[in-house]
């Protein structure tokens, strides 16, 4: 598998810069004429994961988030969200529907959106030093949507 075009952002983790991921990856994503329904479910997933980051990572404080994005010569899209704050101390907890570690009123629905959209999901997290989740799609042909 060939990487065919890849990207990468930082921003600081301001609830305003979420929907400046979620649009960058979906503009990114484009080349690979994915379907609506596809395109839909990336910025979905994007979403999540950078809500994660800025409302987890970096409860009390703002911090900066990297997100790369590459595509493949098999019409695979990785996206990569990373963040260096607290970390997910049980991970597999973390990814449990309706879990959440939020005293405010989030549902705990971020890990299972992220897996209904997309192919694959994977989350490492080190205590004190971050968290990456790293999202896969597999884009449709064209003569797939036919």
């Amino acid at each position: 598998m060939n990487i065919i075009n890849q990207m990468k952002l930082s921003f600081v983790s301001k609830s305003v810069n979420e929907s400046f991921a979620r649009a960058s990856v979906a503009a990114f994503v484009l080349p690979l004429d994915p379907t609506v329904s596809e395109l839909s479910d990336i910025r979905t997933a994007v979403s999540e994961a950078v809500t994660n980051c800025i409302v987890h990572a970096y409860p009390d404080k703002k911090g900066i988030i990297t997100l790369t994005a590459k595509l493949t010569d098999q019409r695979k899209l990785i996206v990569t969200i990373r963040d260096k704050g607290k970390g997910i101390e049980d991970i597999d907890k973390a990814m449990e529907p309706l879990f959440t570690t939020s005293t405010d009123e989030r549902a705990g629905l971020g890990f299972a959106v992220m897996q209904s959209f997309m192919d694959k999901v994977r989350v490492r997290s080190e205590i004190s030093k971050g968290t990456a989740v790293t999202l896969e799609k597999y884009i449709s042909s064209s003569d797939d949507q036919r």
